[in-house]
């Protein structure tokens, strides 16, 4: 078992347990989103979260001298409730209840519960608040694929065919994470909406966390999530030098001659690369191939960009009109834009098609930054509120209502989350339902993990929805 005692929490919380009301014996906590981009959002991510809180074990004697040196003074922490002498596994003295994960819930309900199950450790609730808070993330990064995937099926079916969303967005946000562990976590909140990756960390962390084979740190241990496919960047192209560009290009194609494949095309020109080079030197190359070459362009206005180029390859390749009416490109070439990608980016290329008579099968998007780090707990203004204590044999419901800021008023009591015909879900106090009836599940009692879930039953309930 991992000592983690010196970083599980934020430094402020191991001095919260003599805050407590005198005779605290329960806290009760719950998590929500409050808004923010979204009206929905798609819960992810806590099932990993929960497999660390078991490798955890909090060693006293080391943590008391750590806190002794990291507070200004000699202050007391939860230590003073412990036996020093020996390392407690107390982060399994709790109970959490959850909506199952990959549930699209709307904003101000509550997605989750916890509470201590041991009197003594009643200040342990908001002690993991800093671990369990972390869900935000998966979260939001889920929640953002599935509204891009929204988005671009809409425009799918108004002017192509909705069969091929799932390989519309592709992850391309690994180099841009800000760690392994980052990529990991968004990279998989990414595969619930969508098949396209070149983020294999992602397979790791759900072999690790949402398979029944865990990963044991070989590569053939766990199978990869997502597909890719042969891609060129730009040192692979400006290797060559400027004056052989066709050269790189044609040597591509001669690597890859059957499948999907992709190339960087703006090294220089990507209009004379379009026109002079894909569309006529190598057009009878492209044409023969079994398999479609996907032009990326990487600088430049996104909308202007891409329009200028579907107009030379459409030009030079032809096109068919679908049934809806809409232009649809030679199924020898295709495009992806993976510069500047985001929600507004691809909605501004979309909708620039659909008004120049373009379908958008025509175009893939490669997502980066805007996927995977363009979000914070704000985004959908996640947080985690006291809600119910008990001192002894009183309990008393909590909550906060700050008069400067309407939006961070709390919720009181033990709760329930409650669908209604509509498919809303509401938050209720859990007297006001019967004992059967709520959405929230145990997954977490006394150190045990409950109702665990595969991750492709979770990708299923995404894409349903």
């Amino acid at each position: 078992m991992k000592s983690k005692n010196l970083v599980i929490s934020d430094s402020y919380k191991y001095t919260h347990a003599g805050q407590y009301p005198p005779g605290t014996t329960k806290v009760y906590s719950y998590l929500e989103s409050r808004g923010g981009e979204y009206s929905h959002t798609i819960f992810f991510g806590l099932q990993a979260i929960l497999n660390e809180l078991l490798s955890i074990a909090i060693v006293p004697n080391t943590l008391k001298e750590f806190c002794r040196q990291h507070f200004l003074d000699d202050h007391k922490t939860f230590l003073s409730n412990l036996d020093i002498t020996k390392p407690y596994v107390i982060l399994n003295k709790l109970k959490i209840k959850a909506v199952p994960e990959g549930t699209r819930v709307n904003t101000n309900n509550v997605l989750m519960t916890i509470e201590n199950t041991d009197p003594q450790y009643y200040w342990l609730t908001n002690f993991v608040e800093t671990l369990l808070m972390q869900v935000w993330y998966p979260t939001t990064v889920a929640t953002k694929a599935y509204e891009i995937r929204k988005l671009i099926y809409r425009f799918l079916e108004r002017t192509g065919d909705v069969k091929g969303i799932n390989y519309k967005l592709h992850d391309f946000g690994f180099r841009g994470s800000s760690c392994f562990e980052a990529a990991s976590i968004g990279g998989a909140a990414h595969l619930l909406s969508f098949d396209g990756t070149d983020n294999l960390s992602a397979s790791h962390y759900i072999a690790t966390h949402y398979e029944d084979n865990p990963y044991r740190g070989t590569p053939l241990s766990f199978k990869p999530r997502g597909h890719s496919i042969p891609a060129t960047e730009h040192s692979t192209i400006t290797s060559w030098g400027k004056e052989n560009e066709l050269k790189a290009y044609e040597n591509f194609l001669d690597q890859y001659p059957t499948g999907v494949i992709a190339c960087v095309s703006d090294s220089y020109d990507i209009f004379k690369a379009c026109r002079e080079y894909w569309g006529g030197i190598l057009k009878d190359k492209v044409m023969s191939r079994n398999g479609t070459l996907v032009v990326r362009p990487d600088s430049g206005d996104p909308v202007q960009v891409t329009e200028e180029i579907i107009k030379i390859l459409g030009e030079k390749f032809g096109y068919i009109k679908n049934e809806k009416g809409f232009k649809v490109l030679d199924p020898h070439v295709r495009i992806i834009q993976g510069d500047g990608v985001d929600e507004k980016s691809i909605s501004d290329i979309l909708l620039n098609y659909e008004n120049l008579g373009w379908s958008a099968d025509n175009i893939g998007f490669g997502m980066g930054g805007g996927l995977l780090q363009k979000v914070n707990r704000d985004t959908c203004k996640f947080a985690i509120k006291c809600s119910y204590i008990e001192q002894g044999n009183n309990s008393r419901d909590v909550f906060k209502s700050p008069i400067t800021d309407a939006g961070k008023d709390s919720k009181r009591g033990r709760l329930k989350l409650f669908k209604g015909k509509s498919g809303e879900f509401y938050t209720v106090r859990e007297n006001e339902l019967p004992d059967n009836i709520d959405n929230l599940q145990v997954v977490y009692n006394d150190g045990k993990l409950e109702n665990k879930q595969q991750f492709d039953t979770i990708v299923s309930k995404v894409r349903q929805l």
